[in-house]
């Protein structure tokens, strides 16, 4: 039997653009996008890493509560982060949201698409 897929957007530009949704849920699965630091309500970036960080959870964690998912059930988180000297800044936001979850992680150091982005996360949840 095939489950139920549903997409979930959150109206980011990309998303038409590129061709992709914010989140696909499949059965208990949620697979979401990697969401950079934007407000994705006024499309204004923050300079700082923290910040984006702090608008990446917050779209993160409405994306999940819109699927039926909590933070909780986060099971691996991806976090591409344009500099390695960033880490440090960013550490204690990664903490604030994960630390009780503790999901399996992976960070990688490498550009984003836009000069103004310094993170970009992705996460996948299971709700069984």
């Amino acid at each position: 039997m095939k489950s139920d897929r549903k997409l979930i957007s959150t109206g980011s530009p990309f998303e038409n653009t590129m061709g992709y949704s914010r989140a696909v849920v499949q059965g208990d699965w949620c697979f979401i996008s990697g969401v950079t630091g934007y407000n994705y309500t006024t499309m204004v970036m923050p300079k700082d890493i923290a910040a984006q960080a702090e608008n990446c959870f917050a779209t993160i964690s409405a994306v999940l509560t819109e699927a039926g998912f909590e933070m909780a059930d986060i099971a691996r988180v991806q976090y591409t982060v344009v500099d390695r000297d960033m880490v440090d800044d960013l550490s204690a936001v990664l903490g604030k949201f994960l630390a009780d979850i503790r999901p399996a992680a992976t960070m990688i150091i490498a550009d984003l698409i836009k000069p103004e982005m310094l993170i970009e996360i992705e996460v996948t949840a299971f709700r069984g």
